[in-house]
């Protein structure tokens, strides 16, 4: 089912603004990206909530995924019912397309085996694409955006909107999370889902249902080998990355759910850390941008100090 159905020592820390300042004029200008989340409070964090978070474990590790219920209330019902009655146990990542997307599920099974192993879940969603911007939480960024009027964080989760009494959505950033569809718009169960793993395609935005979006171990899903058939299937089953255990969070005894906290996206932090993106002052740029890209702000997270979580 698709989802329409060298610098090399340098390089690590210019990807993450860790890059120490040239000289004491640059330390006392503007902050660094790091500067800023040193400076940070216990107050710019956030847990995510247990019962909106998914324990992808795989040989490998573990990822970590926010479900988004204020964005499409249906499809994260559903993927709960899902995730608690162990639909995903034993499934596989069966897809991954070159600078696009893994997709995982039940690759072998046709509707009426689906329809059988779904459990409780709903056979039939509606499409939720977008909702109405009214009373949801948005933190605009400052910059134009070519996608839509407006850009910026809904608690956290890259989101636009035309205007605050019109339609919002969730964008396609890198770790979105999207519900596979065939070529109906209602054709979603949340049954089939895939991970952004490539630029992020915004063309898609408006077009699929985004129900969350990965906090950590993304690079156990971008460093899968690509597929070797169309659309980056896997066409042997041999090539599949099984998938033992996909949970909710919920449903984890405490002592073994993930630590990790997530940056808040609607405080003073925040709008630091994203200028810092936007001008970039550390010791390798010579030219700040003055812009920054909605999907290019990569939401920090962390493991919290000891008695903080």
């Amino acid at each position: 089912m698709p989802v329409l159905s060298p610098l090399r020592t340098l390089l690590p820390a210019l990807l993450l603004g860790l890059a120490a300042p040239a000289s004491a004029d640059d330390a006392a200008g503007p902050p660094t990206t790091q500067q800023v989340l040193d400076a940070s409070q216990p107050s710019d964090w956030r847990t995510p909530d247990p019962a909106n978070t998914l324990y992808m474990d795989l040989e490998g590790g573990r990822v970590v995924i926010e479900l988004a219920p204020a964005f499409a209330p249906e499809h994260v019902a559903n993927i709960r019912t899902l995730a608690r009655e162990g639909f995903w146990n034993g499934t596989s990542l069966y897809r991954s397309h070159d600078n696009f997307v893994v997709q995982f599920g039940d690759a072998d099974a046709d509707e009426p085996a689906l329809a059988k192993s779904i459990g409780s879940a709903k056979s039939a969603l509606p499409a939720e694409f977008e909702r109405s911007a009214r009373g949801l939480p948005f933190h605009p960024l400052p910059d134009p955006d070519g996608w839509a009027a407006e850009v910026g964080f809904s608690d956290g989760f890259p989101a636009a909107r035309e205007s605050a009494e019109g339609q919002a959505w969730m964008a396609h950033c890198y770790g979105a999370l999207g519900a596979g569809r065939g070529m109906e718009a209602d054709s979603s169960i949340g049954a089939e889902l895939y991970v952004v793993t490539g630029q992020s395609p915004r063309q898609l935005d408006r077009n699929i249902t985004v129900v969350g979006r990965v906090l950590s171990g993304m690079e156990l899903l971008s460093a899968l080998p690509r597929g070797t058939g169309p659309l980056g299937f896997y066409e042997t089953e041999a090539e599949r990355t099984p998938i033992p255990s996909l949970r909710l969070a919920s449903d984890v005894p405490e002592d073994e759910r993930e630590r990790i906290e997530v940056l808040r996206t609607d405080t003073a932090t925040f709008d630091a850390y994203v200028e810092s993106r936007r001008n970039r002052r550390d010791a390798f740029y010579k030219r700040p941008a003055g812009h920054v890209d909605l999907c290019n702000i990569a939401i920090p997270t962390r493991v919290p100090s000891d008695g903080e979580g």
